[in-house]
């Protein structure tokens, strides 16, 4: 994965770690987003006329190929909390509802704000058990969560949530995967996940304003989704009343611009290969892992933890931080601590580097 490192210009200056805040822009797609604007400039609504529905309908299936989702049930959305708001308003507030507690704001707000009657699970060594012990003792039929915690990487193990799936058929799982779509080779279909929504601009290298959800068959006959526009009928002033499920998530025009984008990126990462990405991710796991355990710098949940994602929240104050910005790392202040992600254009010289200096530091 040497030679993609090349294609993003930042890597020449700092050392990046902090993909889970934002993914790094591509030369090439810079390049492309360019031609486009240039396109646009000189043709107008004749650009668009000719490239807007080619283009969204090609992101949209494009999306569903790169998850293993059907394209039916494939929505462009702007973000993931835009998508998960939309669906929330057709969910009956008889619901009983499971979070995480400290959850990505986006997950659990959308939920408290309704007024969903909720429990909580805390975010431990233990979280899967006490997850599966609160779904058997509080009568859940909804479990909303991050498959990757945001503040400290904490993932999922997805034979667990199948797990959930085979002893509570009913149940269903609503998953926000901003910090995991585009680190493993994953498919939906197969997945014990009814619904994934995802803000393309981390891990998916798409820029900013693209996103997407996508569902599980049957899923729309407990969400009564009132979302409706224009735009979510093909255009077609007949067809208001006959539209499906994952079109209303689509109620006004859409940007060629940024899902053009989010095509553009998912097909570059294709050409790297998702098993490829995904093993070194793993291989970049391992290291972070080692090196920050072996410092004493990580939370006792994360050093046992079999299967972690390549996000790490490591002991430090402000001082720390402002020592590794002098030192040319980017990374982030998260809780009470500095968050570190590594993705596939990273490499175990990186991580190196960084222990270095915490070295000095500490």
């Amino acid at each position: 994965m040497k030679n993609t490192r090349k294609h993003f210009p930042v890597l020449s200056q700092y050392i990046y770690a902090n993909t889970a805040s934002a993914g790094l822009l591509s030369d090439d797609l810079m390049e492309w987003r360019q031609e486009h604007d240039l396109d646009y400039l000189i043709g107008g609504s004749n650009f668009r006329n000719k490239v807007a529905m080619k283009t969204i309908s090609e992101t949209r299936e494009t999306v569903a190929n790169f998850f293993g989702a059907k394209k039916e049930n494939t929505s462009l959305v702007q973000n993931f909390s835009l998508g998960l708001n939309m669906l929330l308003e057709g969910l009956d507030r008889k619901h009983k509802v499971l979070l995480i507690k400290d959850d990505y704001p986006s997950v659990n707000w959308s939920f408290e704000y309704r007024g969903f009657e909720v429990s909580y699970v805390e975010l431990n060594e233990n979280l899967e058990e006490d997850i599966l012990d609160t779904i058997r003792k509080d009568d859940i039929s909804i479990l909303a969560l991050s498959l990757v915690q945001w503040t400290d990487g904490f993932k999922i193990n997805m034979n667990f949530l199948t797990k959930i799936k085979s002893e509570f058929p009913n149940l269903k799982i609503i998953a926000d995967g901003t910090q995991f779509c585009g680190t493993e080779n994953f498919d939906f279909e197969s997945s014990p996940i009814d619904v994934l929504g995802a803000s393309a601009y981390k891990w998916l290298l798409s820029g900013y304003g693209n996103g997407f959800m996508l569902f599980k068959d049957g899923v729309e006959e407990i969400f009564n989704v009132r979302v409706i526009g224009f735009n979510a009928s093909r255009h077609d002033l007949g067809a208001r009343d006959r539209i499906p499920f994952a079109n209303h998530f689509e109620p006004g025009h859409l940007d060629t611009l940024t899902f053009g984008s989010l095509k553009f990126s998912l097909e570059y990462l294709n050409t790297l290969g998702k098993q490829s990405i995904d093993e070194q991710l793993k291989k970049l796991s391992s290291k972070a892992q080692q090196e920050f355990g072996q410092l004493d710098l990580l939370s006792k949940v994360i050093v046992g933890r079999k299967d972690h994602s390549t996000i790490f929240n490591i002991k430090g104050d402000n001082a720390l931080f402002q020592k590794l910005t002098e030192n040319g790392v980017i990374c982030s202040q998260r809780g009470e601590g500095i968050r570190f992600s590594f993705h596939f254009y990273n490499t175990e010289e990186d991580i190196n580097e960084v222990v270095k200096i915490l070295r000095t530091a500490i």
